[in-house]
Order: structure tokens, then sequence, then C-alpha cells
């Protein structure tokens, strides 16, 4: 990331406004701009437009540092990345990249779902429906939105101002990423900014998926920042006669699992991070990726279970960032592109084979 801003400034200001952010259900004006200054906001702004066309491992490292002190806007850099690679990936005109890209700092918000029809008419196509879930939504100068045109899977690249935002978003975690539901009434997209697409390839859904679990695994990491700090302070057991949490063989057994799982989870997703970045993913093995991503997620969750146990009830007080956390890693870990039981069926249906699996 090219910045004038160093990562321990940008972490101060985002922990400062973590609560501001949650509270106002999308990310702090002071944390966006703590977030542009550092180039995170460029990860997939592609290069011949002022970005920084980061591999897997990169937006992993960089989501995952920013997610260690606000999970919500490290999620909404991230959908920013995902976004923006689709339009690289889909559309080839220079003006229509030069129009969009004009900022390569600028957010924007995105959703594969086609959940909307396009009409062809002289002037364009004519656009009707309604996305849910779009992350960072009020704060986006662009939206990434798929659609029906002509029976094919397509993406229309629409300014927000042009919709309309319904606010749908009440969640227990992840609740400063404002992920609300965008609605086109009859907005008239330019036919040069819709594209017909083919699905997904097997890189991109890696890289989607990394960009939902970079934060998970920040917010576990933050998490535990919260634990090592407690353990240095002069807090004991609660109706213990130890006079520090160090001294309890079994809060140092609690500690030491958490850590583990938190290493465990972030280590996972850097490995599968730098396998795709220097092969690609292979044929067959999209499975088994997002079965150890999925794991990962799993081991985030889990980690906060110990720490939730080792701070007791306290932790759940409003004001403990520890809770925060806690729901923002029990939501972010459950995307779909996380999905553990969907994850184990596709894993165990590749390992079978088709012969075995048909039999």
């Amino acid at each position: 990331m090219i910045s004038d801003f160093s990562q321990s400034e940008t972490h101060d200001i985002l922990r400062a406004h973590a609560g501001k952010t949650e509270q106002d259900g999308r990310p702090a004006a002071e944390s966006l701009d703590a977030v542009r200054r550092l180039g995170a906001l460029r990860l997939r702004t592609p290069r011949e437009y002022g970005g920084t066309w980061a591999g897997a491992q990169a937006i992993a490292r960089a989501l995952s540092d920013l997610g260690r002190a606000c999970p919500s806007t490290a999620w909404v850099a991230g959908t920013s990345a995902t976004a923006k690679n689709i339009i690289a990936g889909c559309f080839s005109d220079d003006a229509v990249l030069r129009e969009v890209f004009a900022d390569p700092d600028a957010l924007f918000c995105g959703n594969g779902v086609p959940a909307a029809g396009g009409e062809r008419v002289p002037e364009g196509v004519r656009v009707n429906g309604r996305w849910a879930n779009l992350s960072g939504c009020e704060d986006a100068a662009w939206a990434t939105l798929a659609l029906m045109v002509d029976g094919r899977y397509s993406f229309a690249v629409i300014p927000v101002a042009d919709l309309v935002i319904e606010r749908t978003w009440h969640m227990a975690g992840m609740r400063g990423t404002g992920s609300h539901t965008l609605v086109a009434e009859n907005v008239l997209v330019p036919a040069e900014r819709v594209a017909a697409t083919s699905p997904f390839g097997s890189g991109d859904l890696i890289l989607y998926t990394m960009a939902v679990l970079g934060p998970v695994v920040g917010a576990a990491r933050g998490a535990l920042d919260t634990i090592d700090a407690m353990f240095a302070s002069d807090r004991k057991p609660f109706m213990s006669a130890y006079a520090g949490m160090g001294e309890s063989p079994g809060a140092r057994h609690w500690l030491a699992e958490a850590t583990l799982l938190v290493n465990r989870a972030e280590r996972a997703m850097l490995a599968v991070a730098a396998a795709v970045d220097a092969n690609g993913v292979p044929d067959g093995d999209l499975p088994r990726l997002h079965m150890e991503l999925a794991d990962a997620a799993q081991d985030c969750r889990a980690a906060l279970d110990r720490m939730l146990d080792l701070h007791g009830a306290s932790g759940f007080n409003t004001a403990n960032p520890l809770q925060r956390y806690w729901r923002d890693v029990s939501v972010g870990s459950r995307h779909p592109h996380l999905n553990p039981y969907l994850g184990m069926e596709n894993y165990g249906t590749a390992l079978a084979g088709p012969q075995k699996s048909a039999g």
C-alpha cells in the first residue's frame, strides 16, 4: 500500500472511532479517511488507473491488519476491492474504466447475485430491481451489480447516487458495515457500463473469500490483544486466591489455546493465499481450499469463546471491545463464502469422485 500514514496511526484512529462506526451503522468518516490515506481502498484499482493490483496474500494481510482495529471498516474495504476486481475483469472499454476509476481511492460496493433485470432500450439498459447486503453503500461512489440482460448473467456499474438506499441492515455483529439494500427504479445505464460475463473463476472465488476471512481473522487478533492486555494488568480471576491471571494454570491453558487458534487461522489463510498467488487454483483444488478457509473461520470463533471464558461476564459489557469482536466474528465468519457444512459437502464430493458419488 502507498501511504503517508503508518499502520499504527491507522489502528489508533480506527480503534478510537470503532464505537461510532458501530453506533452509526457505517464506517466513521475519520476511519474511512484513515484507510484511504493508508492506501487500502486502492487494493484492486488497476495499476494503470493509479491503483495497487494486490494479490490474495497482500489483500488478506491488509484486511486482517485493519480488522484488528475495526472489523467493520476492514470488511467495507474488502468488499470495495472485490467490486473493483469484478469491473477490471468484465470491462475493457478504456473510457468506462477511466470514468469509474477516476479516483483510485473511491469506495465501491457490489453484489454478485443477479437480483434485477435489465431491458435494452435505444439509450442503453433500463434497470429495475433490488440488491440486499451492499456493504458500505452509504459511502460508496459506485455500485457493481449483477443482473440478467437478454438472458445473460451481466454486471452493471451504477453511481450509488442513482439508486435508492433502504436501511435494512439490523444485525448483531458487523453493524458498522452498513450492508443495506440498493434499489434501482427505472435507472437508465449507458450500454457501455453493462457487460455480460461468465461465472466467476476459482481464483476469483478464493479472492472473494479472502476479502471476507481477512477481517474475521483480524477481529480475532484484535480480541486477543485485549486479552493480552488483561494478563498484563493487575486483574485476577474472580473468587480465587490468585494475585493475577497469569498465576492460574487454567487461565494460562485457555490463553495458550486461544492464541494457538488465532495463529492457526492466520497461518491457514496466508498459506492458501500464498499458494494461490504462486500457482493459481488448479482444477479440483477449490473445494479443499474453501474447506481450509472455512476451518480458519471456525478457529476464530472457537478462540473468541476461550477469550470470553477468560474475561468472564464483564467481557459482555457494551463498553468492552471484546464483545464487539465476538459479535463481529460470529456474524462475519458465517458469510456464505465460509459456510462450513457446504464446504465439507463439496470437499467430500470432490474426494469421492463422480463414479463413487453416483454409486
